[in-house]
């Protein structure tokens, strides 16, 4: 994904900035003030025999959901482990290219990228599966339920895609020239629109936000203001709680129907996201693989987080923590 899945947080540069996290500490991630009940004492006696975690290098891509990941993964990495965690904002193509120098040890949520797995995992065997996250992404076209509920021939895109040069003036913009706009977001995030524009022969360009803050206002203006608008989006997606959208699907994503990666005329495919570690990281012995390889849970996990801290004002840490002092069970059995 490059998905649509806030502020700054969703970078859309493409060169990597480094964020470092505070070191180790003693704490849990339960309270100090919590209910005992919360506090993973035996958890923390069994990370006192295992191998020192030292530094884990995440790769943090630029979006709030992927960063709601590395936020509860981080801190129970950090107070549950005494983990060094290193966090890197980068763009998906470029944290893969970290994995054989060491600059990165794991992405938390991959979107597919079957030719990086390819080079990375296949062939270099620089890289591994690290299992899922238990999300399940969906990327497509989104346009706002009340023009939908308007104008309901536009739904028929799964067997008429070019229904939707009948309302090519309509979602036009400036920046479109003359032709429908599909409003992308930052420019690295996994995308097939132009291809399946030529594909399916509508009369639309792609003009990128820049990123998911940018995509997320201009949907809002336009619900706000009752004007269309098609969108790249894409779930889980914290968003989606605040605004009425409508997924319109084309005809269904079959193995092979987007080989000719500029003419693509089916859907994008359904994403079981996954973790991404360097084989070096793996073969370490640190403890800290053993968390990210069993880190799993659901799409509403995620958002609860991703919307604590872009529309809840939280910070990182405190987002992390709120969820940690709900779910326990959930992340103790990411111990092992």
């Amino acid at each position: 994904m490059t998905l649509v899945r806030q502020g700054p947080r969703r970078l859309a540069a493409l060169v990597a900035t480094f964020g470092i996290i505070v070191g180790a500490c003693s704490a849990t991630p339960a309270a100090s003030n919590a209910p005992a009940s919360n506090a993973p004492s035996a958890s923390t006696a069994a990370a006192a025999s295992m191998a020192p975690c030292g530094t884990v290098n995440l790769a943090v891509n630029p979006w709030v959901g992927y960063e709601a990941n590395a936020a509860v993964l981080g801190y129970v990495l950090q107070h549950e482990l005494g983990c060094t965690v290193v966090k890197k904002n980068i763009d998906e193509n470029t944290s893969w290219q970290g994995f054989p120098t060491g600059e990165v040890d794991a992405i938390l949520e991959n979107w597919g990228h079957d030719d990086l797995v390819l080079k990375y995992i296949t062939t270099d065997k620089t890289a591994q599966d690290a299992g899922p996250t238990g999300n399940e992404g969906i990327i497509g076209w989104y346009i706002p339920k009340f023009f939908a509920d308007a104008n309901p021939d536009i739904l028929t895109t799964k067997t008429n895609p070019q229904i939707l040069n009948k309302y090519a003036d309509q979602f036009k913009t400036s920046e479109s020239g003359g032709k429908g706009q599909i409003l992308d977001g930052d420019p690295s995030f996994v995308t097939q629109d132009q291809a399946m524009i030529n594909g399916f022969g509508l009369n639309f360009k792609v003009v990128y936000s820049g990123s998911e803050a940018a995509s997320n206002k201009a949907i809002q203006s336009a619900i706000d203001q009752k004007k269309p608008i098609l969108a790249y989006y894409y779930t889980p997606n914290w968003f989606s709680a605040k605004v009425d959208l409508v997924h319109l699907e084309f005809p269904a994503y079959t193995p092979g129907c987007d080989a000719n990666k500029t003419k693509i005329a089916c859907d994008y495919p359904p994403y079981h996201l996954n973790k991404i570690v360097s084989t070096k990281f793996a073969t370490s012995g640190s403890p800290a693989y053993t968390v990210i390889k069993n880190f799993t849970w659901t799409n509403d996990d995620q958002n609860h987080v991703a919307a604590d801290i872009t529309d809840g004002g939280m910070s990182d840490e405190d987002a992390a923590k709120k969820w940690l002092d709900a779910n326990p069970d959930k992340w103790k059995a990411w111990l092992g």
